[in-house]
């Protein structure tokens, strides 16, 4: 961790004690709890959250808390569901001084990066929170992941501005910015790693933020813009070893698709064989935006280092840089979303936009 991350000391909420908060559950495994007769896991209802977790009572927030209806499993997320998250958010947006969205995590990455580029602008802290095992459970790490993503979200700096404005996950100890992170293990605590960036936060004795990393408005009094047109027409083609022109050919040039996510080996490397070459040729000619993002969870790609990421540059594919494979499609759906000429979604993607790559 690097030597500037500065001390938020616990102080029973006295600084944050009037902080209004909002919970959203989407769904997911963190609201559910054993029925004692089946044992099979079932939704509770969440506005009884502050029972379930009496901990909360602690801070002297108000915490309020507004479910989705019906509930949604992550497996079955879509951008529908990003575009009712921000409509909410900006809807509740002036009467809380924090979001925290429990959420599933198997597509939680791809829900944060998504309302990462939704919200431009934020004021307040957006995170995303879940677990591993459901909340009423004994071991669960549900009530360690909330109470904290609770108390970042409600904190503020000596000048009573939001600490962390950012839409983020929370889990394991680890507060991190949302279009950086991967799901990395299904089995185990620490789900989430931000491999190309450190934790904004990290929780243990006390909280430590890293407020270099953090990134703050230009305009504290401007409210956000809330971005919801969305273009799905994105594919995602990962190379491997005997992969088939036909299968290339589908993906690349397939008539429905506008927008095309590598997944390349390394740096950015693919095949130099010349059917793929030509196919990458095609998909070009016929104006594909074609994106070249690492297989690798850290590392950037660098399409100048070998030769063979060099003919894709020349063939007309985009560097992703640094950015996840989650994030680089909720970029894609905005941008298409937002710019009929494909020229201008080109020109785009090369932007840092939301922190989503080092450059």
């Amino acid at each position: 961790m690097t030597d500037n991350m500065t001390c938020n000391e616990r102080r029973d909420g006295m600084q944050d004690r009037k902080a209004s908060l909002l919970l959203i559950y989407t769904g997911g495994t963190i609201g559910m709890k054993q029925d004692p007769a089946d044992l099979t896991l079932k939704p509770f209802n969440f506005e009884q959250i502050l029972m379930e977790v009496p901990e909360l009572h602690k801070f002297a927030y108000r915490i309020d808390s507004v479910s989705f209806d019906p509930i949604i499993d992550s497996s079955d997320i879509e951008p529908s569901s990003w575009q009712e998250l921000a409509g909410l958010i900006e809807e509740k947006y002036d009467g809380y001084d924090g979001f925290i969205i429990l959420h599933g995590t198997d597509t939680m990455s791809y829900s944060a990066s998504a309302l990462s580029f939704m919200l431009e602008g934020l004021t307040k802290p957006v995170i995303f929170t879940g677990s591993q095992l459901p909340i009423g459970m004994p071991r669960t790490d549900g009530k360690e992941n909330l109470i904290s993503a609770v108390e970042i979200a409600a904190a503020k700096d000596s000048s009573g501005h939001a600490r962390v404005p950012e839409v983020c996950v929370y889990f394991d100890n680890m507060l991190m910015r949302g279009n950086r992170t991967t799901k990395v293990n299904a089995d185990n605590f620490r789900a989430f790693r931000s491999e190309n960036l450190p934790p904004l936060a990290e929780a243990g004795i006390y909280i430590k933020y890293n407020d270099a990393l953090i990134i703050r408005p230009s305009d504290w009094n401007r409210r956000p813009l809330f971005r919801t047109a969305l273009d799905t027409r994105v594919s995602i083609l990962k190379l491997h070893p005997g992969i088939t022109p036909q299968v290339v050919r589908d993906i690349l040039c397939g008539k429905e698709t506008r927008a095309v996510i590598i997944e390349t080996y390394g740096s950015g490397n693919a095949t130099s064989r010349p059917w793929f070459i030509n196919l990458i040729r095609e998909a070009s000619a016929m104006d594909k935006i074609l994106l070249n993002v690492t297989q690798c969870l850290a590392g950037s790609v660098n399409m100048d280092i070998y030769a063979n990421g060099k003919i894709l540059k020349e063939a007309g594919v985009i560097c992703g840089y640094d950015c996840t494979t989650e994030s680089a499609l909720a970029k894609l759906f905005l941008l298409l979303g937002e710019y009929e000429d494909n020229r201008e979604v080109r020109l785009m993607l090369e932007k840092n936009m939301r922190g989503e790559i080092s450059k």
